[in-house]
């Protein structure tokens, strides 16, 4: 399945910043054998001063955008085509709970997707006991580490309460927790420190998600959102799988991953510095649109 998208975020700064510099992490990922990046174009408005291209620790790639005069407004516009693979059903080969420590222990490497950086408290996801009791009580002695995960992402998505008034982007998921509400983001924070409770190591991605407008409602523009969800290391022969909690599902098609990081804060969408005086507000309009073949094309692969 192919889609384009289209994004668009706009800074918008009451008093006017003098300088800036920011890390850009929006493009959806070529990830070979899951997406392919076909088509891909992003603007900074104003026209920065320096912009540069870096992959951080985890292979994320970024752009790195300066700007050195005054600006009351920074706008990131980016459009992207993207083709997802279809992926066929997998089947839960995964190692046993108790059995995951050894497997990870003979894993003698320290390379940027190995399971050994995901097992331990990160800036956004540190040690909870109330997340880690309710995890005991969702993992069985014989369960394996595939069944864990989607046990613990579907007892959350059926615990808390979608809602995005509750929570801002530096709410501790520990707080989202106690009031069970919250976004993506959120239920994605809490499921990694469930997992890594239970010895699970676990990671966050965010990407992009099509979603479907009700039966017979036309789509909206700007509809759709950036998205996070869950990665989990399930032993060596299944390696590393993926879950969404917000909507209790194995992410297939319509999930397209930008960046993969222990937690928000390694692969927010923009970070930086910035001079100014006031709130910084910002608002995001996303859209994911499937790209239809022309009779003359076929069906397009995927």
């Amino acid at each position: 399945m192919r889609f384009d998208i289209r994004l668009r975020i706009t800074h918008d700064y009451p008093g006017a910043a003098g300088t800036g510099r920011h890390r850009i992490r929006v493009m959806p990922a070529d990830l070979p054998g899951r997406q392919r990046l076909l088509q891909r174009h992003l603007l900074v408005t104003p026209a920065p001063s320096e912009t540069g291209t870096l992959a951080d620790f985890f292979g994320n790639a970024a752009t790195l955008v300066v700007h050195d005069a005054p600006h009351e407004q920074m706008t990131i516009a980016m459009r992207a085509q993207v083709e997802v693979i279809e992926r066929s059903g997998d089947l839960d080969v995964s190692a046993a709970l108790p059995d995951l420590p050894a497997e990870i222990d003979a894993l003698h490497t320290l390379a940027p997707d190995a399971p050994h950086h995901f097992l331990g408290p990160s800036p956004r996801v540190p040690a909870d006991d109330g997340m880690a009791a309710y995890a005991a009580a969702l993992a069985g002695p014989r369960m394996t580490a595939r069944g864990t995960v989607e046990a613990v992402g579907r007892a959350l998505h059926g615990h808390m309460t979608f809602d995005p008034r509750a929570t801002t982007v530096d709410t501790p998921a520990a707080t989202a927790f106690a009031a069970r509400r919250g976004v993506c983001q959120d239920f994605t924070h809490i499921m990694i420190a469930c997992l890594r409770s239970l010895g699970i190591p676990a990671g966050y991605v965010s990407g992009y998600l099509r979603t479907e407008p009700p039966a017979g409602q036309p789509r909206l523009e700007g509809a759709d959102a950036m998205h996070a969800w869950v990665r989990a290391w399930c032993g060596s022969d299944t390696g590393w799988v993926e879950y969404d909690p917000t909507n209790a599902v194995f992410p297939g098609q319509d999930h397209i991953v930008v960046a993969v990081g222990r937690d928000y804060d390694d692969i927010a969408p923009v970070q930086g510095i910035l001079r100014t005086s006031g709130p910084n507000l910002m608002s995001q309009a996303v859209d994911v649109i499937p790209v239809l073949p022309s009779p003359a094309q076929g069906a397009v692969p995927g």
